[in-house]
C-alpha cells in the first residue's frame, strides 16, 4: 500500500497520530529532503529504505513506489506541510491510478497555518476578514493571469504566500499595484515551528526591509492582512449572548 502523508511545517510533534503510525508501520519512505524535518524519520521502526526525493525525479520516484508496492511493502511518501498544497501529488496519483495501485492520504498541518500559530492570529475575524487566499507569486513556475498577486490583493482577504520569499521586493509592489495600502499589517515567518525559526511583522510597503533586517531569503511563508494586528474587529456572533443557536436560546 502506497500512503501520501503530511509531514507538517517541521516540528516533529506537528504531525497527526495516523501519520506516525504510518512511518512506524513503513518498509519504504521517501521524502522531501529539501523541506521535511529528517527527525520525523525517527519514529520509524522497521528500519525502512528511506530514499530524499530532492535529489530524484518524478520517474525515479514512481519506480521505487511502484516496484516497493509490487513487493508487498508498505510505502510512505512523505511531503512537506499537507500535500495537497503545492505538493505535485496529483501526478504521482495519476501515474498510480494508470498502474492500478491503491493508496490513500493523510493530511498534514500546512506552514501557514504553523505561522498563525506562531504568531497568535485568526485569518478570519468578523469585519476585517472572513476569507484566506493561499497563494504565491509567478517565478520559474507560472500562475494563471486570474490568479495575480495585484487580482489576488483587490479581494482585501487575507493572504498567505508561498513560495515568494526570494522575490519579497516584488511582491510588495504589486500588492500595492493592487490596491493594498502600504501600510497594510504584513509578517514574514521563517521556518514555521522549527526551532531555528524567525518571525517579524511589519507593513506592506516594509516587507523587504525586515526580510533583509532578518536575513530572510527563502522557505518562509508571508501573510497579510488587518487580522495580523487585529486592532478593530466585531465580536463573533458564536459565543454572544444576544444570538440564538440550535443549541443556545
Amino acid at each position: 500500500m502506497i500512503h501520501f502523508v503530511g509531514a507538517g511545517p517541521g516540528a516533529p510533534d506537528l504531525i497527526t497520530v495516523r501519520a506516525m503510525r504510518l512511518i512506524e508501520e513503513a518498509d519504504v519512505i521517501i521524502y522531501a529532503g529539501s523541506l521535511v524535518n529528517p527527525q520525523l524519520l525517527e519514529y520509524a521502526k522497521n528500519s525502512p529504505e528511506v530514499y530524499n526525493s530532492a535529489t530524484m525525479t518524478l520517474e525515479q520516484v514512481m519506480d521505487i513506489m511502484l516496484t516497493s508496492d509490487a513487493e508487498g511493502k508498505n510505502v510512505v511518501r512523505l511531503h512537506t506541510g499537507d500535500q495537497s498544497i503545492y505538493g505535485a501529488v496529483r501526478e504521482q496519483m495519476d501515474i498510480l491510478d494508470e498502474n492500478k495501485r491503491s493508496y490513500d492520504s493523510t493530511p498534514g498541518v500546512s506552514a501557514c497555518f504553523a505561522a498563525a500559530a506562531s504568531l497568535d492570529i485568526e485569518y478570519t475575524l468578523p469585519g476585517i476578514s472572513q476569507t484566506l487566499i493561499i497563494t504565491r507569486m509567478e517565478g520559474r513556475t507560472k500562475v494563471p493571469d486570474k490568479e495575480s498577486i495585484e487580482k489576488l490583493a483587490s479581494h482585501g482577504a487575507s493572504l498567505a504566500i508561498y513560495l515568494s520569499s526570494g522575490m519579497i521586493e516584488e511582491l510588495s509592489g504589486r500588492l500595492i499595484a493592487g490596491g493594498i495600502s502600504g501600510d497594510t499589517a504584513a509578517a514574514i515567518v521563517y521556518k514555521a515551528s522549527w526551532p531555528e525559526e524567525k518571525k517579524c511583522i511589519c507593513t506592506v510597503s516594509t516587507l523587504a526591509g525586515a526580510a533583509k533586517e532578518n536575513n530572510i531569503t527563502k522557505t518562509a511563508v508571508i501573510l497579510v492582512g488587518d487580522v495580523i494586528t487585529h486592532a478593530s474587529y466585531e465580536r463573533s456572533k458564536l459565543y454572544d449572548p444576544d444570538f440564538t443557536t440550535e443549541f443556545r436560546k
